[in-house]
């Protein structure tokens, strides 16, 4: 019997795996850690100006962020027209992906790199081309070597996840300027308020003085409205306003949008946030590291540990941990298959993480 078929490549496209979500078990507490949330939650103040929106659920949203884009535009120094928001920073990659790729395209991520990007690219039509990396960390020789005539975008989140790494401010610059003109960079900020290095790029200025670069961040880590679906970006005011051509009139909705300009507005939160999670990505990674797990030095709100290939590995650790309430991510899907993501978590959280840790390196599972 004849049925609708999906356009070429879309069945070959492995859908996005989320990190798992505990199953509570009676009479034990459990600690979700797989997902890069904070601890903390929102700010006080967007809770309350999402309530206060909450009163008139029958209104549509006003249909370009205004209110939004403008409190984006004081707390960095941009635009407001050169700001375009979307449901969630993936909207608006996949946005981008509609925008400037078809079948005969070429986009590079890179081997570690968000899954989504892959997605993307591959349900415009256009094909995926995975750069390797240097010891879990982007290559900026690498991607430039994968650049053929068909090469039209570029993805780059920095800092990575799930690998926590990134890019100096040079390397970056670097990317840039070895790019032919018609190729767009994509600069996936979504973890940059927790960087504390001095040498990091958030992307924000390549984006004001090129013509072929962007910058994505998200409300979902740092301000906690992962459950609102809010993101932003900021580029070039042709691609801006190319991508508000085909976006949803209505993209983001009234209480999402008012949320998070009470979020971005607490700068206190966010460095109360950001100094917590500095100071606990530093405990657990040389807390861990002493129990013979290896971690990759991280620079955003997770730490991802890597575990022998036979004996105790990270299915192992996995189960281990998870009967005992804590729900790490495995991540398989982006090919480290002997690997766990963890979020920094609360302190209960974390200091069970170490001691449950111990307790399994130390037992005959």
């Amino acid at each position: 019997m004849s049925r609708p078929v999906p356009k070429p490549g879309i069945l070959d496209i492995s859908p996005y795996t989320p990190g798992k979500s505990p199953v509570v078990d009676p009479g034990r507490k459990t600690y979700k850690l797989s997902a890069n949330e904070t601890p903390f939650g929102p700010s006080p103040k967007a809770k309350e100006a999402f309530a206060t929106a909450a009163a008139h659920l029958e209104d549509y949203p006003e249909g370009t962020s205004k209110v939004l884009r403008e409190a984006i535009g004081r707390r960095f120094g941009l635009d407001p027209a050169q700001i375009i928001c979307g449901a969630g920073s993936d909207e608006i990659l996949n946005l981008l992906a509609h925008v400037y790729l078809g079948p005969d395209d070429e986009a590079i991520s890179t081997a570690h790199g968000f899954l989504v990007y892959p997605i993307a690219t591959q349900g415009n039509g256009a094909t995926n081309v995975v750069a390797p990396e240097i010891d879990l960390t982007c290559d900026v020789d690498a991607i430039l070597k994968c650049v053929t005539d068909r090469t039209k975008l570029v993805w780059l989140a920095n800092p990575n996840n799930p690998t926590g790494t990134y890019l100096p401010s040079s390397e970056i610059k670097r990317l840039r300027a070895g790019l032919p003109e018609h190729v767009l960079l994509v600069l996936d900020a979504a973890y940059s308020d927790y960087v504390t290095k001095g040498d990091y790029d958030n992307g924000l200025e390549l984006a004001k003085t090129t013509d072929n670069t962007v910058a994505t961040y998200t409300f979902s880590k740092v301000h906690g409205l992962a459950a609102l679906r809010i993101g932003w970006m900021f580029g070039p005011a042709h691609i801006v306003d190319a991508l508000n051509r085909v976006r949803g009139p209505f993209n983001v909705s009234a209480p999402a949008m008012f949320a998070a300009v009470a979020a971005i507005e607490d700068t206190g939160h966010v460095k109360m946030s950001v100094d917590y999670t500095a100071k606990w990505v530093e405990i657990m990674t040389a807390e861990i590291t002493k129990l013979g797990i290896k971690v990759t030095p991280s620079v955003a709100n997770f730490i991802l540990m890597h575990f022998p290939e036979t004996g105790k590995t990270a299915a192992d650790a996995d189960a281990f941990l998870t009967k005992r309430g804590l729900v790490l991510r495995a991540v398989n899907n982006y090919g480290l298959h002997n690997s766990l993501r963890m979020t920094i978590g609360t302190e209960e959280a974390n200091r069970l993480v170490i001691e449950t840790l111990r307790e399994f390196m130390a037992s005959n599972t």
